[in-house]
């Protein structure tokens, strides 16, 4: 089973480290505060009151045996940096960073972070596409060119084959999988009979995303 840890357990840290779990993986909890450790002590595997800034105390954590530590600190732009440099330095096999915005994102990188995140970035995306496109459920920028969108089922395309929808000529955009109820078809072939309920998870460069949007909006 995975195991992953989180530092920093304010509403994002609290969050992730509360999902994590609830999906099945073995997740450690730490933060400096009592009160946010004794909030989510039965929402988690283990929940530990630590200064993660002391290279001691996460040594004795074991965090090098996880399989990924999440800095989440805050506002301590300077904290998160540190804590990011020690982990590496301790040899965790990967770290993923909350950044505030993009200089810190940027010394995030320098200073070896796997990843970096946006949450309040990404999260004012998605809500964003909500806002400006009523079939658009979920919307996921990749990189700064391409993303994934999940889109519901235009009428238009109910009772049609995949490949008569032509989506990767028409609007060089494709269909990666079909979420249907409970269901999910991954890599749906042209024969595939879209049907009205369906969700499409489509992905394609951000420009031909955002025409297929205003067509079907």
């Amino acid at each position: 089973m995975r195991q992953f840890a989180v530092i920093g357990l304010g509403r994002f840290g609290a969050s992730i480290a509360g999902t994590l779990h609830r999906m099945g993986y073995e997740v450690l909890a730490v933060d400096e505060d009592e009160d946010r450790v004794q909030e989510i002590m039965d929402q988690v595997t283990h929940a530990v009151q630590a200064d993660a800034l002391d290279e001691e105390v996460l040594k004795t954590l074991g965090l090098r045996n996880f399989d990924l530590v999440i800095v989440a600190i805050g506002q301590d732009i300077q904290a998160s940096i540190l804590v990011t440099v020690m982990l590496k330095d301790l040899g965790v096999k990967s770290v993923v960073a909350k950044a505030q915005n993009d200089l810190h994102g940027r010394v995030l990188e320098r200073v070896g972070a796997d990843q970096v995140i946006y949450p309040e970035r990404d999260m004012a995306v998605r809500v964003a596409q909500h806002l400006v496109s009523g079939n658009v459920l979920d919307y996921i920028e990749l990189s700064p060119e391409y993303s994934i969108l999940e889109m519901v089922t235009p009428d238009e395309f109910a009772g049609k084959a995949l490949g008569n929808i032509d989506l990767r000529n028409r609007h060089r955009v494709s269909v990666m999988a079909i979420k249907r109820g409970e269901d999910i078809i991954v890599a749906p072939g042209g024969q595939e009979i879209i049907q009205a309920k369906d969700v499409l998870v489509v992905i394609g460069a951000n420009e031909d995303l955002k025409n297929l949007r205003r067509e079907r909006d």
